[in-house]
């Protein structure tokens, strides 16, 4: 039977370009680029997964112990490991990991289950699964099985009566450090300072925590999250196999209810001054410096809003890195998305991150501007919101240009404001112009009228024009200007 600590399993990239399967502690090894699995949920998870097992284990004390083990030390990882192999059978008659401790009865349901876009028994039942997909594996191997059933635990969408969700809720976002220099230089920066833990801290190592009446499993007195948060058990799931592949999944309501844990690998908000903090969910399509604020880049002023303690570690720690930012958009139970982006880190002074931060705001007022201009040429709904999705994807290889002048001191405020009105104006003029002469004289008028209000927001004027112009730290036309069109 396959265990997770001493058996070779985790299928990785090299940097020659050859494929190999590792234990956990030779991620410490030269030469691994990544993880290999054959989906991009089991590779985000696989990070996770072993970020957790380093914090488990021989996690930093402090950022100077972190800083003094940067060399990966394969010797090192596999005896710290070792203790825990108790804790990391697949199968077995005795504890099993992120399954309950004792077996569960009931008929077996098809192992797609473990996988968040396959299709519920419902969903097949009624032919309804134009978006997820069912029947696609009818058995997985050992280290297959594994990994999926990881990634279903930490990323558990609802699922019913009783199935709770993760720890981070449906779907949660996911935002990690990469400073580029392969798998162990991932791991490491991300791990959180802390100190090793024992098996028994893991939720598998005794009779699960169930929540039918409502009970909640709180993280650690005065802590907001320990080792747990990495393998948190909100299902209650037995895998049915052998040696051969698991071919079922037995599921039991009344997990685990994580409530008031903080997972160090994901940003979190708070609707109001003292209300509970929420993990951020990601939205479906692509991830870009407008999605920036929270997640990449802290909100200016507010206290509502929480980097994941990934990003503000390596805050700490330093050097140039990338952000890995991932995770399934979900709509309740249904998948709508898997969104994987890669993103600079931000390591600005807070004066050009205050003006950073203002760049975005000052593109989204106007793209609000845009779409409002838009209702003269485009009914409301997919087609307005298409408009405005495009107007960011045409700005931003600008916007990086201008983060670059930011982060040597300088002030695009005004080169920036030109470029977001060349490219309203010139989106609008391109869905309202063609053919404008065959209009009825009323939309004639209404789309000119349209375009000159639109064109009078990058002087300043309207309610967005004015909000363009404070997000810039620019002096909007004083009362009674006569206002200029284009």
């Amino acid at each position: 039977m396959l265990n997770l600590i001493e058996a070779p399993w985790i299928p990785v990239l090299c940097e020659d370009g050859s494929r190999h399967v590792v234990a956990p502690w030779q991620i410490a090894e030269p030469g691994i680029l990544r993880p290999d699995w054959p989906r991009p949920d089991l590779n985000l998870a696989c990070y996770e997964l072993l970020i957790g097992l380093v914090f488990l284990a021989d996690p930093p004390t402090n950022n100077g112990d972190w800083q003094r083990r940067l060399a990966p030390d394969p010797d090192r990882l596999k005896e710290k490991l070792a203790r825990f192999a108790v804790a990391f059978d697949l199968l077995g008659d005795g504890p099993r990991f992120l399954q309950d401790l004792s077996p569960l009865d009931g008929t077996p349901n098809p192992v797609d289950m473990l996988f968040i876009d396959s299709a519920g028994a419902n969903t097949a039942k009624n032919n309804a699964d134009l978006m997820v997909h069912r029947d696609r594996y009818g058995m997985l191997d050992l280290p297959l099985a594994a990994m999926a059933l990881y990634t279903f635990q930490a990323h558990a969408p609802s699922g019913g009566a009783g199935n709770r969700t993760s720890m981070r809720g449906g779907g949660p976002l996911v935002t990690m450090v990469d400073p580029g220099d392969g798998l162990w230089s991932l791991v490491w920066a991300n791990v959180p300072c802390g100190r090793s833990s024992d098996p028994d801290i893991l939720p598998w190592m005794k009779p699960t925590r169930l929540s039918e009446k409502g009970q909640k499993s709180h993280p650690p007195e005065g802590q907001v999250f320990s080792a747990e948060a990495f393998f948190g058990m909100p299902r209650r799931l037995r895998l049915v196999g052998s040696g051969a592949g698991v071919e079922g999944v037995i599921q039991k309501p009344w997990g685990a209810h994580y409530a008031l844990w903080k997972h160090p690998l994901s940003p979190y908000y708070r609707l109001k001054a003292g209300a509970e903090w929420l993990p951020k969910h990601p939205r479906p399509g692509r991830f870009g410096y407008r999605n920036w604020l929270g997640v990449i880049a802290r909100e200016a002023g507010s206290e509502n809003s929480e980097l994941s303690l990934s990003l503000r570690d390596w805050g700490q720690r330093g050097g140039e890195a990338s952000v890995i930012v991932a995770g399934w958009a979900m709509d309740n139970m249904k998948p709508r998305d898997f969104v994987l982006s890669v993103q600079p880190f931000l390591d600005l002074p807070i004066a050009a991150e205050d003006m950073l931060v203002g760049l975005i705001l000052a593109a989204d007022a106007a793209a609000v501007a845009l779409r409002g201009a838009l209702a003269a040429v485009l009914s409301e709904g997919d087609a307005r919101e298409a408009a405005r999705e495009a107007f960011f994807a045409a700005t931003e290889g600008m916007f990086l240009d201008h983060l670059q002048a930011v982060k040597a001191g300088g002030s695009p405020c005004a080169d920036w404001l030109n470029d977001l009105r060349r490219q309203a104006l010139s989106q609008f003029d391109a869905l309202a112009m063609p053919g404008l002469d065959r209009r009825e004289s009323d939309r004639i008028r209404e789309i000119v009228e349209a375009r000159k209000t639109l064109s009078g927001c990058f002087a300043g004027y309207g309610k967005q024009g004015k909000a363009l112009f404070q997000h810039l730290g620019m002096e909007p036309p004083v009362r009674g200007n006569t206002r200029k069109s284009a």
